[in-house]
């Protein structure tokens, strides 16, 4: 993690690929969990070699998932998620987020949103209140950002104006989020 205790792109891979075992209701196959992995972040940031980069054959090493067959790590190794591996999810998913945006601050919030279900009521609004205040950051700069260069010629406050409507809409997503969530 970084010194801000949020997650390196590497870590974001790690989460997903524990995440996913997490969510399987049946072992996967080595190569079913890779495809997994490389089909959910690319769908977030597109395809990037640098995101790639965790081996899942490391997670073996760390003890964080086991073939349960007792073999190595072939193509058609059964994997599953081990003690350590469940408490390195929940490690990673109680990570803060960077303010700043970026393709892999949304690959975090992606996931952290597709497993979310996998941590208790407190730790999920711990969670939603982190995205929040996230929003709120980033609305912060940008609007100082816009008053700043709000007499500029040129284009930039109407991009920055959709900028903040659209962090607007996130923020009253997580808000009515946050809220069904303590009905729930």
């Amino acid at each position: 993690m970084f010194a801000d205790n949020t997650l390196t792109p590497k870590e974001a891979i790690r989460l997903c690929a524990l995440g996913t075992l997490a969510l399987a209701d049946h072992p996967l196959r080595y190569s079913e969990l890779a495809g997994a992995i490389r089909h959910f972040t690319s769908r977030i940031t597109g395809p990037s070699l640098d995101i790639m980069g965790t081996s899942i054959e490391l997670l073996k090493f760390e003890g964080l998932v086991e073939p349960i067959d007792g073999i190595g790590m072939e193509d058609d190794a059964q994997l599953r998620l081990t003690t350590k591996g469940h408490a390195e999810l929940k490690t990673l998913m109680t990570s803060r987020i960077r303010s700043a945006g970026g393709e892999v601050n949304k690959l975090i919030t992606t996931l952290k949103l597709r497993f979310l279900h996998l941590l208790d009521a407190d730790a999920q609004y711990e969670q939603i209140d982190l995205l929040i205040e996230n929003c709120d950051t980033e609305l912060a700069r940008l609007d100082d950002l816009r008053n700043h260069h709000g007499k500029d010629p040129g284009h930039l406050v109407a991009w920055l104006d959709h900028d903040i409507d659209q962090l607007e809409a996130h923020l009253d997503w997580l808000e009515a989020f946050r809220a069904r969530l303590s009905s729930d």
